[in-house]
């Protein structure tokens, strides 16, 4: 199958071409065109099965280019994306039977859910397996870059950002996936690192929370304590 990017904005662009091509292999090409014209061009010669399509465009704009594929019959399976005031132009895309709308700033992974949803249609066969591998493969991801920076000051929205999800949406990841949400799995992490810590038996408490993450060591204890079950100098003590 192949697909259709249509976007004038670089980052966009790019980024929604490696965010597919890290998740999936359902697609043999991935056509991007930064302008209407290319985006007619490619149509015409590539035959992409479905599209992404920006509706502002330099030159040619997203109607235009939806006019003269559905004109020549080769109008591939659309998906709009639109700011909030280019709204009629979406209507309009919509009546020359775009399949769907998406507002502008979309997560990539609704992105995502649309084209598979539209690629199930025309191939018949669902793909359920795959969106799963996707979910599973973000909290893999997030799992490894919290085990590599869970001594810095690490946010949800941080991890999020490097795995390319709104904060929301990893922390349903991080729940469905791992059975905890973000900061519990932050603080396990941690402190499984300051046990290791404590059994040198070299570093003051105070110096183990701030080796592993904690600004404060009062909140380092009672978070230890809740986790193991004893303090950190009972840890330490018995270890």
């Amino acid at each position: 199958m192949k697909l259709l990017i249509a976007e004038d904005e670089d980052m966009i662009r790019n980024g929604m071409e490696k965010y597919i091509r890290l998740h999936t292999d359902r697609f043999d090409k991935i056509y991007l065109a930064r302008n209407g014209q290319e985006a007619i061009d490619i149509i015409f010669k590539k035959r992409p099965e479905i599209m992404l399509l920006d509706i502002q465009m330099p030159g040619k704009d997203g109607i235009d280019v939806m006019k003269e594929a559905k004109s020549a019959g080769i109008l591939p399976a659309t998906i709009i994306l639109s700011g909030y005031e280019e709204f009629r132009y979406a209507q309009q895309a919509l009546r020359y039977g775009a399949r769907c709308y998406l507002l502008k700033p979309s997560r990539s992974s609704d992105i995502l859910k649309q084209i598979f949803e539209i690629a199930d249609e025309i191939s018949g066969s669902p793909q359920k397996p795959e969106e799963e591998s996707i979910s599973s493969s973000i909290a893999e991801r997030a799992k490894e870059y919290v085990e590599e920076y869970y001594h810095e000051e690490l946010t949800l929205q941080r991890v999020a950002d490097e795995v390319g999800i709104s904060p929301g949406y990893l922390s349903t990841i991080f729940s469905q996936y791992l059975g905890v949400g973000f900061i519990d799995y932050l603080n396990q992490v941690r402190i499984g690192h300051a046990c290791a810590y404590l059994k040198q038996k070299y570093f003051k408490t105070y110096e183990i929370a701030y080796k592993v993450g904690f600004q404060d060591e009062k909140y380092f204890t009672r978070v230890f304590k809740k986790i193991m079950g004893v303090t950190p100098s009972e840890y330490k003590k018995n270890s």
